[in-house]
């Protein structure tokens, strides 16, 4: 088996959302992409909460995320696994994305969103006990994968929202006014 290895994190200076997958995807990994499956409702949400559609271009999406304080990154550095369903990820093998780094160079992320089970699982019991009590809000969302499909678009879409719900709420209580 080979052995996989994450993309960089998408994340700005702006940021103060964290948004966690387990580890790309075969379609992923080809592309160089995150979310790169055409049936991943992944940026078919973004553009719906951001503007971030898939008919744009990669790099173009990649910096809607950025200027919308949106950061991306997979919990799991490396890995071995057969295909890309996040079941077939070998346990033993799994290595865990330097989280201290990211958070102390970025301080302005608060809150942290898991795409899926197996993204939380791997963060809460591997990264969240060496980090400082409170100092994170987490919530696991509805995995936007097409593995996935229990699950409505539109109920993934209506988990999703909450992504951008407290920046709304940040933005009517700063201004006075609506978002």
């Amino acid at each position: 088996m080979t052995r996989l290895h994450c993309f960089q994190p998408i994340v700005d200076r702006a940021s103060t959302v964290l948004i966690l997958g387990s580890m790309p995807g075969q379609a992923s990994l080809a592309a160089g992409e995150y979310y790169a499956h055409p049936r991943n409702a992944f940026w078919t949400i973004m553009g719906e909460l951001v503007g971030a559609y898939p008919r744009l271009a990669y790099m173009e999406r990649v910096g809607i995320l950025r200027t919308s304080g949106i950061a991306l990154w997979d919990v799991l550095a490396s890995c071995t696994r057969t295909g890309s369903l996040d079941s077939n990820i070998r346990q033993d093998t799994a290595i865990i994305n330097d989280f201290d780094s990211l958070f102390m160079i970025h301080p302005g992320i608060t809150r942290v969103f898991f795409n899926g089970a197996k993204a939380e699982q791997y963060f809460l019991k591997h990264v969240h006990p060496a980090l400082e009590p409170d100092r994170l809000q987490y919530r696991r969302l509805p995995s936007t994968s097409p593995a996935n499909a229990g699950i409505s678009y539109r109920e993934k879409l209506l988990a999703w929202q909450s992504v951008k719900q407290r920046d709304e709420e940040s933005i009517k209580q700063s201004t006075g006014r609506s978002a």
